[in-house]
């Protein structure tokens, strides 16, 4: 298979509140990028935000699509979260074997800065909000695996003169 040398997969990592989908916009319009957003889609087909059936189906169809389009050349932001190393070795390997480039955006804060941009969000009230309490944040800070240096490691730098 040829290498699309200019295609991209680019990677968001972290906790809700983190700043993905902020990074994720400005990415896709400086790179460009698609971009694909299971929130954004799930919100916007009326399903509930923690149906995690129809997360995991939804991430795995993107995750085909992202692929079908690396193929063709165009770069992909995947704004996941990606809070299992498991999710982001999947993806960088996969997208190896295709020739692409994989990087990886590790978006960290505390949790007391975490729970006001959450309350920040809440207020404002945007399509696909759903309130995010500090004790359910808790609860995701247990299962998050955040990426180590060595991790950060396997995956490529962003091209000069474009960071995350």
């Amino acid at each position: 298979m040829a290498e699309c040398s200019e295609a991209r997969l680019i990677l968001l990592c972290g906790l809700s509140g983190s700043g993905k989908t902020t990074l994720a916009k400005r990415l896709a319009g400086e790179v460009p990028a698609v971009r694909l957003c299971p929130d954004e889609w799930m919100a916007g087909l009326g399903i509930d935000l923690f149906d995690e059936r129809t997360r995991d189906r939804l991430e795995r169809r993107f995750w085909d699509h992202a692929q079908d389009l690396l193929r063709l050349g165009q770069t992909v932001i995947l704004e996941f979260g990606f809070w299992a190393r498991s999710e982001r070795d999947e993806k960088r390997v996969g997208a190896r074997a295709l020739g692409i480039s994989v990087e990886l955006h590790y978006l960290a804060a505390s949790i007391d800065e975490l729970c006001r941009r959450l309350e920040v969000r809440s207020r404002e009230g945007g399509p696909g909000t759903v309130p995010v309490s500090r004790e359910l944040l808790e609860e995701y800070v247990k299962h998050f695996q955040a990426p180590d240096d060595d991790e950060l490691g396997l995956f490529d730098e962003p091209p000069p003169g474009r960071r995350g």
